[in-house]
């Protein structure tokens, strides 16, 4: 290619924003680099090595041949010889580039880089005079201008103390730009490489029993499975109403009508709700459904699933979440819902009426939606003066049969379900039912859901009649069980908000 085609290969673009005189000069380097034959943006490098497992491998007077690639995140340019420090996916690792090895005009390409710039460079592994591990080059080669700066924290003695400035630390920002929250905080990356450990771990527990990880759909003609609010879209061929999916529970009980002993989804769900540290309008969970199994089986087997996940993660049996060290080791405290709120409010909650349960509310200081049913009000008093006190790991059982509409009646309660919630941290991690399979009972129970949403209930059930099709050609006993990943997630990381857990968390627009 010649150096014209070269230069209108890579003419210099037209921003939409304004320029600042970091950028301007990248421009300017970039069209200089193009000038001189340089392509800024090539095809390809041969990596042959990373960062880490050249440092972990390397032995005193055994040099070894190495390409390795990555962004520049220091430089210091002298004369004939300079250094930069590059970073790839497992870390950092110093490179020594000499203008009489690499030749003279890679040496003056290598000026018109910066920080933020990818390279890719070829030489051996060698130890400085200061001891550091790094690589002398032999070849060197840009692979991508960057043109915008990162931002790079410094530090500064300040009365004898190390103080950082200057570093990516605004956490709108951070949420809003996670690509460069990845590159400049490297315990962000290490934060998401923990959660495809949790989830990885998850799946192999769950498939070593034999049960079959399946797909559902995220688009449905009627949503169910939880009470939450949906998002809603239209199908054009179709001309037809359709929902993203508040759960896939209804989907994964026709597959144990099936005949499938046990089925499980990781599953992307949407709820139209609030945001807050611990609620995203879209969110990850997985949920099992085994059958022949009840919710009491369920309960040793989260036991047993998170103490176990803790040791994968963390090595150790405990974890520090919200300021608290939490221990995950089994068995966990077991505790009726009545019992709960008995215990933490004082007050006796079995056998009341919805006007009794709306006194004691009042007389706790609650200010109720009058449109709202009891199981809401025993949710309301639950949610404000138990669950924020249950920091280490508890089971909460045996709810009101309102509150759970495809749950199971109670075996020995009359007016109850076998359902129970994990709150750890004073937050529902998960929830699990012994699930409802007499499709009467079921309509039943659809149809009082369909009644509170007459009373303003928008959360409230929909009656989906292929749900309770599949009912009546018959559901073994089952047991079902949903967790919510990204606090999972949250708990064993000791991260503080969901947002930290999620790629690219909603925001409100720029």
């Amino acid at each position: 290619m010649s150096t014209e085609e070269q230069k209108n290969n890579h003419s210099d673009p037209s921003p939409a924003v304004e320029l600042n005189d970091q950028m301007k000069r990248r421009l300017e380097e970039r069209t200089h680099l193009a000038e001189a034959g340089i392509n800024p943006y090539p095809y390809k490098f041969d990596v042959t090595a990373f960062s880490s497992s050249i440092v972990a491998s390397f032995v005193d007077d055994t040099p070894e041949n190495v390409s390795v690639a990555g962004r520049i995140m220091t430089i210091r340019k002298m004369g004939k010889a300079s250094f930069l420090h590059i970073q790839d996916c497992q870390g950092r690792i110093q490179i020594y580039l000499k203008r009489d090895d690499v030749g003279e005009d890679a040496y003056n390409a290598f000026k018109l880089l910066d920080i933020g710039d990818i390279v890719g460079v070829s030489g051996y592994s060698f130890r400085t005079k200061t001891g550091e591990v790094s690589v002398h080059a032999q070849q060197f080669e840009l692979l991508s201008k960057s043109l915008r700066p990162i931002p790079v924290a410094k530090e500064k003695e300040v009365d004898g103390e190390k103080v950082v400035f200057d570093a990516f630390s605004d956490r709108e920002m951070r949420y809003r730009q996670r690509y460069v929250d990845l590159i400049v905080n490297p315990e962000v990356r290490e934060t998401f490489i923990r959660r495809t450990n949790v989830v990885s771990f998850i799946r192999r527990y769950f498939s070593s029993n034999g049960w079959l990880e399946v797909e559902t759909p995220i688009l449905q003609p009627i949503y169910g499975g939880a009470a939450a609010r949906p998002f809603t879209t239209h199908h054009n061929a179709l001309d037809m109403q359709l929902y993203l999916r508040i759960a896939n529970e209804l989907y994964l009980k026709r597959l144990i009508v099936g005949g499938f002993d046990g089925v499980f989804e990781f599953a992307k769900d949407f709820r139209n709700e609030g945001i807050d540290r611990f609620h995203n309008p879209e969110f990850t969970q997985v949920e099992l459904y085994v059958a022949y199994k009840d919710y009491i089986w369920m309960m040793e087997l989260v036991e047993n699933l998170l103490h176990e996940a803790c040791l994968e993660v963390n090595k150790r049996d405990t974890t520090t979440f919200l300021g608290n060290e939490i221990n995950l080791k089994p068995p966990f405290r077991r505790l009726t819902i009545s019992d709960s709120i008995r215990e933490y409010t004082g007050r006796d909650i079995r056998d009341k009426s919805e006007a009794q349960l709306r006194d004691i509310a009042k007389d706790l200081g609650l200010e109720l939606d009058p449109k709202i049913s009891s199981g809401k009000i025993i949710d309301e008093i639950f949610g404000e003066f138990v669950e924020p006190r249950l920091i280490q790991p508890t089971f909460i059982t045996d709810y009101p049969e309102e509150m759970s509409p495809l749950a199971k009646k109670h075996r020995s309660e009359p007016g109850l379900v076998e359902r129970f919630e994990l709150i750890v941290g004073g937050k529902e991690l998960c929830n699990s039912f012994s699930e409802l399979n007499d499709p009467v009972i079921q309509r039943e129970r659809l149809e009082s859901q369909a009644k509170l949403r007459q009373r303003g209930d928008d959360e409230a059930m929909i009656v989906d009649e292929d749900f309770l099709r599949a009912l009546e050609y018959g559901m073994p006993p089952c047991a079902g069980l949903g967790i919510g990943i990204d606090r999972m997630v949250m708990l064993l990381t000791g991260q503080d908000s969901i947002r930290d857990v999620i790629f690219f968390p909603h925001l409100k627009p720029e």
